[in-house]
C-alpha cells in the first residue's frame, strides 16, 4: 500500500495542537503525523498509559507533546496554555461507536454514545474556543476540525443512535461555521468510511459486526494515516482557506 504521506516539510512549525480521542486509532495517528509536520501536540484521552506511549514515541521522533489524562474541562485548557500558550488547532476526536436494535432498549448505550460523542464533543469546545478565537485574531491560522462519520449521511440499520450523534457533529459545525468563521476560525468536519481502527471492536450487534468485519476483509478499507495525512492538509492549507466538509471514503465501499 502507498504511503498516505503527502506534505513536506514542517507547514505546521509554531502550531499548537490538541487531539482528543488520541489514545488510539485515528488521533493517536493524527497527533504523530503533526507532531512529524511542527506541530505541538497536546493529547487527551482517559487512558493515561496509552497517552504515554504516544508522548514516548512523538518525542523519540524529535517532536513536542504533552498528554493530559481528562475527560475533558476548562483545567485542561489552562494546562496548555501555560505550558505551550494557546492552542490554533483542535481535532475534536473522541468517540464511541454502539449498535443495536432500537427495540432492544439499550438504553446505557445510548447514554455512552450521547455522552461521549456529543457532551464530550461540547466540553472540548467550551475548553479551547477562547483559544481559537484569539489565536485567530491574532492573525494566526485557527482550526476546530470535528470528527463525524459517513452514518451521518447514510441510512444504516440499528446506527440510529450512533448516526443521530453524528448527524449533530456535522451540522452543527456548519452552524459553527457562521459564527466563527467570520473571525477567522475555521470550522470543519471530517466524515470517514470504514476505517481500519479498534472502534468497530465495541460492536456487540452480530449484524453490524459483520458488516464492518465483511467490509475490512473484502476492500481496501482506510488507515487512520489516511485520515491524520487529511487533517493535516486541512490544517495546512492558507487561512483564508476553510476545506469545511470532507467526506473519505474506501474507493470501493458501496454504504
Amino acid at each position: 500500500m502507498m504511503s498516505a504521506a503527502l506534505l513536506t516539510g514542517t507547514p505546521l512549525a509554531g502550531r499548537v495542537a490538541v487531539v482528543s480521542g488520541a489514545s488510539s486509532g485515528m488521533g493517536a495517528v493524527t497527533a504523530e503525523r503533526l507532531a512529524e509536520l511542527g506541530a505541538t501536540v497536546v493529547v487527551l484521552a482517559r487512558r493515561k498509559e496509552r497517552l504515554d506511549g504516544l508522548v514516548k514515541n512523538i518525542e523519540a521522533a524529535g517532536g513536542t507533546a504533552l498528554a493530559l489524562a481528562v475527560d475533558v474541562t476548562d483545567r485542561a485548557a489552562d494546562q496548555v496554555a501555560a505550558r505551550f500558550g494557546k492552542a490554533d488547532l483542535v481535532f475534536n476526536n473522541a468517540g464511541v461507536q454502539l449498535v443495536s436494535g432500537i427495540e432492544e432498549l439499550k438504553v446505557d448505550e445510548w447514554q455512552r454514545q450521547i455522552d461521549l460523542n456529543i457532551s464530550g464533543l461540547m466540553h472540548v469546545i467550551a475548553a479551547f474556543l477562547p483559544h481559537l478565537t484569539d489565536s485567530a485574531a491574532q492573525g494566526k491560522p485557527a482550526d476546530l476540525i470535528n470528527t463525524s462519520s459517513i452514518a451521518a449521511t447514510r441510512i444504516l440499520e440499528k446506527f440510529s443512535i450512533y448516526s443521530g450523534t453524528k448527524a449533530y457533529i456535522s451540522h452543527l459545525t456548519r452552524l459553527l461555521r457562521v459564527e466563527l468563521g467570520r473571525k477567522m476560525v475555521r470550522v470543519a468536519t471530517i466524515e470517514p468510511g470504514m476505517v481500519d481502527t479498534e472502534l468497530p471492536d465495541h460492536v456487540t450487534d452480530p449484524d453490524a459486526s459483520q458488516l464492518m468485519a465483511d467490509l475490512i476483509h473484502d476492500i481496501d478499507v482506510l488507515q487512520s494515516a489516511d485520515i491524520a495525512e487529511t487533517v493535516a492538509f486541512m490544517a495546512a492549507v492558507p487561512r483564508h482557506v476553510n476545506l469545511t466538509e470532507i467526506t473519505i471514503l474506501p474507493t470501493a465501499q458501496a454504504i
